[in-house]
């Protein structure tokens, strides 16, 4: 077989880390703001999510919703700024 020439890349343990932590936080972001309701109008209502003025309070669900949401944000932009700082060269 020849060789091509490339090196297999070695990642350090805390940059792999990293690496799956921004990729998993990043995939339940998108499916955290994908649950969350719409709450002006637009395409939300189009698909049934505009509920009116009626049940427009927030329900205990949503207020988890939003910290949970909140805090992936947090973990998510925290662990960017690491892997940024650690494969700065």
């Amino acid at each position: 077989m020849p060789k091509t020439g490339l090196a297999p890349v070695q990642l350090p343990a805390m940059t792999a880390v990293l690496v799956v932590v921004d990729v998993v936080t990043a995939l339940s972001l998108i499916g955290l703001v994908l649950l969350h309701s719409g709450r002006g109008g637009g395409m939300s209502d189009m698909f049934g999510g505009g509920m009116g003025a009626a049940a427009a309070g927030s329900t205990v669900i949503e207020k988890n919703l939003d910290r949970i949401t909140i805090l992936l944000a947090l973990v998510f932009a925290f662990s960017t700024l690491a892997l940024s700082l650690l494969l700065d060269e």
